[in-house]
């Protein structure tokens, strides 16, 4: 979710080994009936911290980082601000701008989000896709992800991405955010 992934390199070497999974997600849809309710401008407010591994294609953890968030919101608009680090030193920034566009619907943009991300909630869980520029050799490339959110309890979510390239996973990204 929200920029980690500097180091799939290897993930993306491994892509001409990967072996094309089928594609089982589970459809926003299955949750409408579940509490507490997800909405973004209310979780997403304050100060936050987040702590997350890095998987590649082949399920080895690759990284480890924490993140801390500052989020706000003004009616419909909201900014978070994430300041990550990652197990190896390595520090980035990423400055989301959302939007709430109906009750259940969000936009957003970033620096190294390619277009916008798109996003829907029902019931506790939101489903946001969106195509990332990451470092990659001397150069950057794309990667499309597809990011679920689990809210666990209104301080407690659970995220869970799957990080891919020509329609092959090749990585994943699991993360915990907890406000602060």
């Amino acid at each position: 979710m929200f920029g980690v992934i500097s180091k799939l390199t290897k993930a993306v070497a491994g892509v001409s080994s990967a072996v094309l999974l089928a594609a089982c997600s589970s459809n926003i849809n299955d949750y409408a009936n579940t509490n507490p309710e997800l909405k973004l401008e209310e979780f997403f407010d304050g100060e936050l911290k987040a702590y997350g591994v890095l998987f590649d294609y082949s399920g080895k953890l690759t990284r480890r980082f924490s993140v801390d968030l500052q989020a706000s919101w003004q009616g419909n608009k909201g900014t978070i601000n994430e300041w990550f680090e990652f197990d190896d030193g390595e520090k980035q920034t990423r400055i989301w701008q959302l939007e709430k566009l109906d009750d259940n619907s969000y936009v957003g943009t970033a620096g190294d989000v390619i277009g916008k991300a798109y996003g829907a909630t029902n019931g506790s869980v939101l489903h946001w896709r969106y195509v990332l520029e990451i470092p990659y050799n001397d150069s950057t490339m794309q990667v499309n992800l597809d990011d679920w959110m689990y809210l666990v309890d209104e301080k407690r979510l659970f995220n869970k991405t799957d990080i891919i390239k020509f329609g092959i996973k090749v990585g994943e990204l699991v993360l915990f955010i907890e406000k602060v």
